[in-house]
């Protein structure tokens, strides 16, 4: 075993080298400078803040500007064909800002006259920092409850798993410490009850409670968009507690014209000395593109910060990315694309928990877990509309299955335990054809309709059984700027669902969902005052498939969830800072809990989550400094929450502050950064259960982009600087003492070089 293993790390640093090499030799090669494609554009003057959005919206550019760059000053009207450069060009015209473009869609504005790299090239860029105005990435809808993680944010935080993706976030926790284990809970609930998607694709993952529900490789994600509580009716059936939507990435997001490249990445964890190695290509052609992009990891077990081996966290991860456009010399363009992740190694007996004491001793610590996740996605869209015609059709296909073995007490007097395969598998065949119907400076209204045809099945040697759910929607949204100091977003949709129990009896039913929310400024650029409520229908939520039944009893059948959902704050903002507040209360009453026994099918509970987010930065030209604290008080059925009542619910969360950090010094090329995470304890438990332990996390980074061969990135990371022993406060049974919990890794350094070629 000994030599297989140290093969394979000999193999991995093989590699490792090779693609460090391959960055080296690529480093005089740069990317295109800007899209020079052209757009009809409509931009009134105003403020330049306003018209960045604006610009960012019609040319799909995201802009990256510090606020205290922008304040006070108004734009140029800019109307006509025009490309990119020369749009933006007229309208900075007289503002004193500059702009340098930093890759193939994305845009840096400053003040002052941007640098130029040797030679008169313009550089690749660094990495934006001030991500407090991030604008035109096609996720970003302005709701008053939303927040995205853009390209630049994801490119400074260099997520290894969904926990990194949302890190500095209070609001989101992500329990679990590896990636098939992890669960993202928004406010506290989790994200079964929240609509998400990836690139369009309603993701159907509940197939067992031991896992995690949505396994998705961080290295693909171009940006996510969270609406945490109140969503819009356009971001699809069964948003009770709000949305998450992922995009991927494609060949648009490297080149910017005809050509080809590739991209490299190699990096090292020394927590398990861990390898996981990118390689994309892509290319552009005459209106065609195409990338192909694949992430192998190969790693052995962490240890926590105690010192100690948490058994069952070997990394195996497999993904691949495929995605094909063409996009016709009209403005329609056609997409269609293919994601897969596998995971496939010895995990905990339960996938979430470390161990459980007191369990038979036939029981085994650790058994094998097959996890893979597809995701196909059809996409017609426009990049330029025609007047009120601006259509976008999705037909997706995404399915989760997990093999595993179940274990049975032995039979006679055998000791060993009855042991056979199972396999959980669930999928969805879904889609959406809509229209955004644009009225100018006044805004828009998006209108369309909606299908999904989810399942989810079991099966082993005993029985096969499954529950059936298809559900036709139809929906409008309008997003509206009445006036100058104004955004006003209203939608109502309608749902009619049919559900097919284990048992083959069939129910249906129908509801309606609406929301209302609206921005004033009360001090226009300085100070908006923001405020939104929902009401929700969910139909049916399917049952996590390892825990059917086919004896269950419907009865008259399973109430329809439904949820009501407030958000109230304010922002301000004054020459670089940003102080906001928020307040915000969730109800979702006839939330499914069933478990197996013959008489819970219909068993429902209502969650309560309740509490408020402060937080204040400070943007400056190279760099940023952001504080957040947010309070999060979760029940369930009008008591105290816990992590085994809030299985695929919520969990309890409790006080979390947190403190990110960056700075880049330009004339070297190097970024340096910080975050930091304050978790306090958490007494406020149901009766019986132990307080929850707080906990603090420090990590720091330090990144170096050659200034003449930008196209090159080397990092170094050390991840839980103070190598603290803890489980992240959304990890399943830290409030029961009889279980262990999933403790996340130890201090680890992780080192990485990429290049663009």
């Amino acid at each position: 075993m000994g030599t297989r293993v140290g093969a394979r790390l000999v193999r991995q640093a093989r590699l490792a080298a090779a693609l460090c090499a391959t960055a080296l030799a690529a480093g005089a090669v740069t990317l295109p400078a800007m899209a020079q494609s052209v757009r009809t554009l409509d931009i009134p003057a105003q403020s330049v803040s306003s018209a960045l959005i604006a610009f960012s919206r019609q040319t799909g550019v995201a802009v990256v500007a510090p606020a205290s760059a922008t304040a006070g000053k108004r734009s140029a009207a800019v109307n006509g064909a025009l490309s990119s450069e020369a749009a933006l060009s007229r309208l900075l015209a007289g503002t004193g800002l500059s702009f340098r473009f930093t890759g193939a869609t994305s845009v840096t504005v400053n003040a002052g006259t941007p640098p130029a790299a040797a030679g008169g090239a313009v550089p690749e860029g660094t990495i934006a920092l001030d991500t407090i105005d991030v604008m035109g990435n096609p996720l970003v809808r302005g709701g008053v409850g939303e927040f995205v993680i853009g390209p630049r944010e994801l490119e400074r935080r260099n997520p290894s798993d969904a926990r990194d993706v949302f890190a500095g976030e209070p609001r989101v926790k992500v329990g679990g410490s590896t990636p098939m284990s992890q669960k993202i809970y928004v406010n506290g609930v989790e994200e079964t009850n929240l609509a998400v998607t990836v690139d369009g694709s309603r993701q159907n993952n509940k197939v067992f409670h031991h896992n995690g529900t949505n396994l998705i490789d961080p290295a693909f994600i171009k940006a996510a968009r969270v609406d945490a509580g109140v969503a819009p009716a356009d971001a699809g059936p069964g948003a009770l507690a709000g949305a998450i939507a992922y995009e991927t990435k494609d060949a648009r997001d490297f080149l910017s014209g005809n050509g080809v490249g590739a991209f490299a990445k190699t990096q090292f964890n020394s927590n398990g000395s861990i390898f996981t190695n990118s390689l994309s290509g892509y290319g552009r052609y005459e209106g065609f593109d195409i990338l192909a992009y694949g992430t192998l990891g190969k790693g052995g077990t962490y240890k926590a910060g105690d010192g100690r081996e948490v058994l069952g966290t070997k990394t195996d991860l497999l993904s691949g990315l495929f995605k094909l456009g063409w996009e016709a010399p009209s403005g329609d363009r056609f997409q269609i694309s293919h994601e897969r992740v596998r995971d496939d190694a010895i995990r905990p007996f339960r996938g979430n928990i470390g161990f459980i004491t007191g369990r038979p001793a036939w029981e085994p610590r650790v058994r094998r877990y097959e996890i893979d996740r597809q995701n196909t996605v059809f996409t017609y869209s426009r990049t330029s509309p025609i007047g009120l015609w601006d259509p976008k059709a999705v037909l997706a296909y995404s399915r989760t299955e997990i093999d595993t073995p179940i274990f049975e007490r032995p039979v006679g007097g055998n000791p060993l335990p009855v042991t056979y395969p199972g396999t959980g598998v669930t999928d969805s065949f879904n889609g959406k054809f809509e229209n955004r119907f644009g009225f100018g400076d006044f805004g828009s209204v998006t209108a369309g309709v909606d299908f999904y045809k989810d399942k989810a099945l079991y099966k082993d040697r005993n029985f096969r059984v499954s529950e059936k759910a298809s559900n036709l929607g139809i929906y409008a949204q309008a997003r509206l700027k009445p006036f100058e100091r104004m955004r006003l977003s209203f939608g109502l949709r309608g749902d009619r669902q049919w559900f097919t129990g284990t048992t083959g009896e069939e129910f249906d039913n129908a509801g309606l969902s609406r929301n209302i929310s609206g921005e004033f400024d009360i001090i226009p650029e300085h100070l908006t005052v923001r405020a939104g409520y929902s009401h929700v229908w969910g139909g049916v939520a399917l049952a996590e498939n390892f825990i059917m039944n086919t004896a269950w009893r419907y009865g008259r059948g399973v109430r329809p969830v439904h949820s009501d959902n407030l958000i109230a704050g304010l922002v301000g903002r004054w020459n670089g800072f940003t102080l906001e507040g928020s307040v915000f209360r969730i109800e979702v009453e006839n939330a499914r809990a069933a478990r197996f026994a013959v008489a819970s099918a219909a068993l429902v509970r209502e969650i309560e989550s309740q509490g408020y987010e402060i937080g204040l930065g400070y943007a400056w030209e190279d760099g940023f400094i952001r504080a957040k604290y947010a309070s999060v008080d979760v029940r369930i059925d009008n008591q105290r929450a816990d992590s085994d009542t809030g299985t695929y619910l919520a969990t309890p969360i409790g006080d979390v502050f947190t403190v990110t950090a960056a700075h880049t010094f330009k004339q070297w090329g190097v970024t340096v950064g910080a975050d930091v995470e304050i978790v306090r304890d958490y007494k406020k438990v149901a009766p019986g259960n132990l307080p929850l332990k707080g906990y603090e996390v420090v990590n720091l980074f330090a990144e170096y982009k050659p200034v003449q061969i930008p196209n090159l990135t080397f990092r170094a990371e050390v991840k839980n600087l103070l190598d603290r022993t803890y489980a992240d406060r959304a990890t399943y049974g830290q409030e029961f003492g009889t279980v262990t919990p999933l403790y996340q890794p130890g201090r680890a350094v992780v080192l990485s070089a990429s290049a663009r070629f």
